[in-house]
């Protein structure tokens, strides 16, 4: 590496009058299109007018939001669910009514808020699938809970408050992610330039026309860096990326709702990396395969700034943020005398105006509630949903039921998902160089043994198919390097015999009182 190097200086003098014809290196900001800002090109000499300016959003513009058609959201959903088309109608439907929210004036969009969907159906019939994938697919804030976790404002534990809080946490999380990827060719550019300038010094920035000394070696050094030949090469290095430090009152504590043990622990830590910044004298050496990554962040920072991310994550949070509230019937009415916890009707309480439209205050400012989409799901196997709150029940108006899964349902989702459990598990034998192959038969047996013990033990829907395919495999995947370079063929046999001792217990579970 370092050789190279030399060469290149010692070669130099016999090549510069080749090197006449090598122009400015040129830079492109690509329009993102969230952003506000132009199409901007320029050179490495203005580069520190133009490339510290932070990316900054046009709120106002509402175009980019989500917009398939609710036949496109089903299909899309098909691939990776089963049946319940109702649950992905409704779901779809919901989803397109916020595109066409977006498209109307001001004065009417305020006016319409979403329908919250309510859905009812036995566990791992895809309840949470449904939604999850949804999220996912319109890129939207998502977050999933369960109502028995919260208790009334005064008993010891979570409020409600708290979903909107940890929304907005993930808001903040996928904001940053999106827009650090539509950045990265940007930032590695960047991050190029200032290797190089560590390297050779800011007086060889390659931008003086009758330098092609500058130029030759500049884009030498480019070369190698592209090359990884430098990555081990250690030069003086002081890191640029500057901590989230939270504002402190040292008479009120932070305004946010937390321990003191927590405000006084993130004040030392906060007044300790100060003091270690002051104290440090001069740069240390780091390796340029550790200074890209801090290279990287320190770059991402300028571009994106935090105040900017929390305020794009809180308009997606207000705007497109999808809450899903698991086991609300746990909570229901009849359902309270089962629960040493009084609180469980206080919660439904706590709900209303939540779902209803509120603002809550988050650690990083005020969430309005009214338009995000609240899914509601449960089996509602000893309660009723006409249990629920009657305030509540008006809150949720669209109602969908998903219904047991039968053993045709099973031999689907082992086959029709675009990321089946069938080839999964093939795929990660694979890594161990063992083909595994199934026959039909044997698919439709493990189908036919897991709708059976759902209907004989505890019905817990798809998720049985994790239990009977992990027994008929255990033995394959334990001794797997046995196995290597050969192709395991898994058919009904074999199916039936890993399965003898659950269906015997399954058969047994009739006779418990």
């Amino acid at each position: 590496m370092l050789a190279s190097a030399t060469n290149i200086l010692r070669g130099f003098r016999y090549q510069s009058d080749k090197l006449q014809s090598i122009s400015s290196t040129r830079f492109s900001v690509i329009p993102y299109r969230n952003y506000s800002t132009q199409t901007t090109t320029f050179e490495n000499k203005s580069d520190s007018e133009t490339l510290d300016r932070a990316i900054q959003y046009d709120f106002t513009d509402r175009s980019d939001f989500f917009s398939l058609q609710p036949e496109e959201i089903t299909k899309e959903l098909d691939k990776y669910i089963v049946g319940q088309s109702e649950a992905k109608r409704a779901v779809a439907i919901a989803m397109r009514n916020r595109w066409r929210r977006n498209q109307l004036n001001d004065l009417l969009r305020k006016e319409i808020i979403p329908k919250n969907i309510l859905m009812i159906g036995p566990t791992g019939c895809g309840k949470t699938e449904v939604a999850r994938r949804m999220a996912k697919l319109a890129d939207a804030p998502f977050i999933k809970v369960e109502a028995t976790k919260f208790t009334e404002v005064g008993f010891k534990g979570q409020d409600v408050d708290q979903i909107i809080k940890d929304l907005v946490e993930v808001a903040i999380r996928l904001v940053r992610e999106r827009e650090t990827k539509r950045l990265s060719k940007l930032v590695q550019s960047r991050v190029e330039e200032n290797l190089l300038e560590s390297l050779l010094g800011p007086e060889l920035k390659g931008n003086n026309d009758n330098s092609s000394y500058d130029k030759f070696m500049r884009e030498e050094f480019r070369k190698l860096l592209r090359n990884g030949e430098m990555e081990n090469m250690e030069i003086p290095y002081e890191p640029k990326i500057q901590a989230n430090k939270p504002k402190y009152n040292f008479l009120a504590g932070p305004m946010t709702k937390k321990s003191d043990k927590e405000n006084i622990t993130n004040f030392l830590n906060t007044f300790l990396h100060q003091s270690q910044q002051l104290a440090r004298k001069k740069p240390e050496k780091y390796p340029l395969k550790e200074i890209r990554p801090m290279e990287q962040q320190a770059e991402i920072q300028k571009l994106l700034t935090e105040d900017v991310i929390i305020k794009r994550a809180i308009l997606e949070t207000e705007e497109y943020g999808i809450v899903f509230i698991d086991e609300l019937d746990k909570i229901a009415g009849s359902n309270l005398r089962y629960h040493a916890d009084a609180s469980d009707e206080g919660v439904q309480r706590d709900l209303l105006p939540l779902i209803e439209g509120t603002k809550i205050a988050t650690d990083h400012g005020e969430v309005d509630t009214s338009k995000i989409l609240f899914i509601t799901a449960g089996a509602f196997h000893q309660a009723k949903p006409s249990d629920l709150l009657a305030e509540l029940q008006g809150r949720l108006p669209i109602r969908v039921v998903l219904h047991d899964l039968t053993e045709k349902d099973m031999y689907r989702i082992l086959t029709e998902p675009e990321s089946h459990l069938i080839k999964q598990h093939r795929a990660l034998l694979q890594t161990e160089s063992v083909d595994l192959r199934f026959t039909d038969e044997a698919i439709k047996e493990i189908a036919k043994v897991a709708s059976e013990v759902n209907q004989t033990v505890e019905n817990i829907g798809a998720r049985r198919l994790h239990t009977v395919l992990e027994k008929v495999l255990e033995e394959i995947s334990y001794n797997a390097s046995q196995y290597k370079g050969k192709t395991v063929v898994i058919d009904k046999d074999d199916v039936q015999n890993h399965m003898k001792e659950l269906r015997k217990k399954s058969d047994l579970k009739q006779y418990i009182l």
